[in-house]
């Protein structure tokens, strides 16, 4: 089965991103690409087909692609972004997720971001945060109930999303920061915490069998490879400094069939 990873390029207009919990600091916009292209050539790498939406000077954290939907095999739900200066990035990502599958679509009167989203298995959880409600739960559950999901609340603190806390490394096994989320939910999940002194390095991607880290989180990835997970470090520095990580620059989904690939951008 092909997996898909979309993409969307940086914004000339990184500086200007959405910041919550950090402090701003000088991103250097040239160093940023050069990063993203690293990050698309590492999937490409890992087998998957790379889909690459052009970045728009109008909307700064437009490279930040997982916040504007949630792909699971039967449906593409539509994410209504929280901060209101995200909301114009949704329409361009369901023009392009149009060809693979049924869409459906948040509320405005609810709020979700991608990036609170994790799902595992038939459990989505789903995480109570600065960018996501109650509402945007709920609407998401009703989405994908006829589906066979469930979806699980998640408390988050101390950071944006909860893929800033915690994001799967195996089948039944997830790797977390335990200081930033409620962990209760995760019962029965193999919850891996990471190094005290790496707060940030919680949001890894697994895809392909792999697990994309960044690269300046060195215990974390000497713990991920000690349990014999293959680790795949890339720098994703420039984008630590717009609150962001590893999952946020794609949005990894199966082509399944029904979808049309022959539609998509290239």
């Amino acid at each position: 089965m092909t997996d898909i990873a979309l993409t969307r390029e940086v914004s000339a207009a990184l500086a200007r991103c959405e910041l919550t919990f950090r402090p701003r600091h000088a991103i250097d916009l040239d160093r940023a690409v050069g990063q993203h292209a690293a990050y698309c050539r590492m999937l490409e790498s890992l087998g998957l087909d790379v889909v690459r939406l052009p970045g728009d000077p109008a909307q700064p954290d437009c490279c930040f692609v997982e916040d504007t939907a949630v792909v699971l095999d039967e449906v593409a739900v539509l994410a209504h972004p929280g901060a209101p200066s995200r909301r114009g990035e949704v329409d361009v990502v369901a023009s392009a997720l149009e060809g693979y599958r049924t869409l459906a679509r948040i509320p405005s009167s609810a709020r979700l971001d991608g990036g609170d989203v994790l799902a595992l298995g038939r459990r989505i959880f789903v995480g109570s945060s600065a960018r996501t409600d109650a509402a945007g739960a709920r609407a998401l559950q009703r989405i994908v109930a006829p589906f066979g999901y469930d979806v699980v609340p998640v408390g988050v603190t101390g950071c944006l999303h909860l893929k800033s806390a915690v994001t799967a490394i195996g089948e039944g096994a997830v790797l977390a920061n335990p200081g930033w989320l409620d962990l209760a939910p995760f019962d029965g999940i193999d919850v891996v915490p990471i190094p005290a002194d790496e707060p940030g390095a919680a949001n890894v991607l697994r895809v392909a069998g792999s697990v994309i880290a960044h690269s300046g989180f060195p215990r974390t990835i000497d713990l991920l490879a000690a349990r014999g997970v293959d680790v795949r470090p890339i720098d994703v520095s420039e984008f630590l400094k717009a609150e962001a990580g590893v999952t946020c620059k794609s949005i990894v989904f199966h082509l399944v069939r029904g979808s049309s690939p022959g539609n998509r951008p290239s």
